[in-house]
């Protein structure tokens, strides 16, 4: 109904003006037209304009007290018969001619000349008319139909495609929580883990911190505020963890937009601009002096209480400048005792690159021990045996060496010691030194050209490390290269 200015023909679209009738009518008085003409009324009226809109028009005239009479025009649509709903379960089983039967208000038993027969409801939504359909006749009844035919049409009086409302739906109801994504995202990333151990961190990390607040939450639902929450209950207790968890939870909602989960990326960037400024920390690893490096592997052969493996890995490990996975991971498919090389795969290294390590005298005897251990002559057995057959050393195994023996420094530290010693005490160029490390070359440009990996001249300088390292050498003088 207009405000103010009369009735909306919602057939046409017009605005039809309330009519007031110059002489009281009866109190009240229904007239029900028929067909398009109201000659007939305008003769019972005279001076009045009538229009009837639509066959089955209803015409009321009300008497209010003391104001003249108003006409009120209520447009109701009668091409349909005048039962709202005429089928019923008899007639829809008896029912096999092809064609559509009305059940009124647009809704619709179709049949297919197959015999076939759903239901189907017809209602213009955004002045389009549109076909909607509600499910076969054999599987949903005609009163459950009828009350999904009212729900779409609640649906389209509020302004909702009945469609689009279903289809968020069924998303809504395939919506992977926080967890089952990570955990998607954890069993699509495995090959490209370096080692199960790493694997395994990645998720524990989401287990500790993300999942008692994130792992039950639909991943559309996670916004900035939530991660935020998560993240500031560590952020300046435990730095690294915090960042950690931060790469990882942003690597899954990022993926949850690749699959179409999520609208849009969540931006971890600004998410990380409204955290705490953490405490500046040295990431280096602590190291021991080069010039104590003897005197600690004197040491090290003297400890009878520690395993000859142990003892042997940590050695090697030293005298390689070697990170201490590769190490304790090593086999002896990887070992050419002829050529005394020590050739690590690309998916063991932390570059995704293949690295030779030339293997100086002292090195080639360690590994003469570790052989002497050997249970049996296979290629693909581990160099330095951990206590559990077929596994190798663990990484907290050094670390407690060297806890044991108190000295302040890390397994990792003995690289920068070595790094340190070929800076300070030859004059090996310092791209030598750098591929000795297998450290990436910084400048992309010059690492594009280069195509040396300085094998001959590494020979040379693990050579002089290892001199420099054994205890037994009189004085510790470094030939120079």
């Amino acid at each position: 109904m207009a405000e103010g200015g009369g009735l909306l023909n919602r057939c046409t679209g017009k605005l039809v003006p309330w009519v007031r009738i110059p002489f009281p009518p009866p109190a009240l008085l229904f007239i029900s037209v028929h067909n398009h003409s109201s000659h007939w009324l305008n003769s019972l009226f005279p001076g009045i304009y009538v229009a009837a809109f639509y066959s089955g028009l209803f015409i009321a005239v009300r008497h209010p007290p003391r104001y003249g009479v108003v006409l009120n025009v209520v447009l109701r649509e009668m091409a349909m018969p005048k039962a709202d709903k005429i089928l019923n379960a008899v007639t829809i089983r008896n029912l096999t001619k092809p064609g559509r039967y009305s059940d009124g208000r647009g809704l619709y038993l179709v049949v297919a000349p197959a015999g076939t027969k759903k239901w189907v409801l017809r209602i213009v939504v955004n002045r389009v008319r549109r076909d909607f359909g509600l499910g076969s006749a054999m599987s949903v009844p005609l009163a459950e139909v009828r009350e999904r035919a009212d729900e779409y049409r609640r649906m389209i009086r509020q302004g909702l495609d009945p469609k689009e409302e279903k289809e968020k739906r069924l998303a809504a109801s395939q919506m992977p929580a926080f967890r089952e994504a990570a955990l998607s995202v954890h069993n699509e990333n495995k090959p490209t883990w370096k080692n199960a151990k790493h694997g395994q961190q990645w998720l524990n990390t989401l287990r500790d911190y993300a999942f008692p607040d994130l792992g039950d939450t639909a991943v559309d639902k996670i916004d900035g505020p939530a991660v935020h929450g998560v993240l500031l209950k560590i952020w300046l207790a435990k730095p690294e963890t915090a960042r950690r968890v931060r790469q990882r939870i942003g690597t899954v909602l990022d993926w949850c937009h690749a699959k179409g989960y999520r609208p849009h990326a969540l931006d971890m960037r600004g998410l990380s601009r409204g955290l705490p400024k953490q405490p500046k920390k040295s990431n280096h690893h602590a190291a021991l002096p080069y010039d104590d490096v003897p005197e600690f592997i004197a040491a090290l052969r003297a400890m009878d209480h520690i395993g000859v493996s142990v003892r042997l890995a940590f050695e090697f490990l030293i005298l390689t400048a070697g990170r201490s996975g590769e190490v304790r991971e090593a086999r002896w498919s990887e070992i050419d005792l002829d050529e005394r090389l020590w050739t690590i795969p690309a998916q063991r290294m932390k570059m995704d690159r293949k690295h030779v390590v030339p293997l100086s005298d002292r090195a080639v005897e360690v590994l003469d021990g570790a052989a002497k251990l050997r249970r049996k002559n296979d290629a693909d057995e581990l160099v330095f045996k951990g206590r559990k057959p077929g596994r190798p050393l663990s990484d907290m195994t050094l670390t407690m060496l060297l806890r044991r023996t108190k000295v302040e420094a890390t397994a990792h530290g003995f690289r920068s010691s070595f790094r340190d010693w070929a800076a300070e005490q030859t004059s090996f160029p310092r791209e030598v030194c750098e591929a000795a490390l297998a450290h990436a070359v910084e400048n992309k440009v010059e690492g594009a050209y280069r195509r040396t990996d300085f094998l001959a001249k590494r020979r040379d300088l693990m050579q002089a490390w290892a001199r420099h390292c054994s205890p037994e050498t009189e004085a510790n003088v470094v030939e120079l290269s």
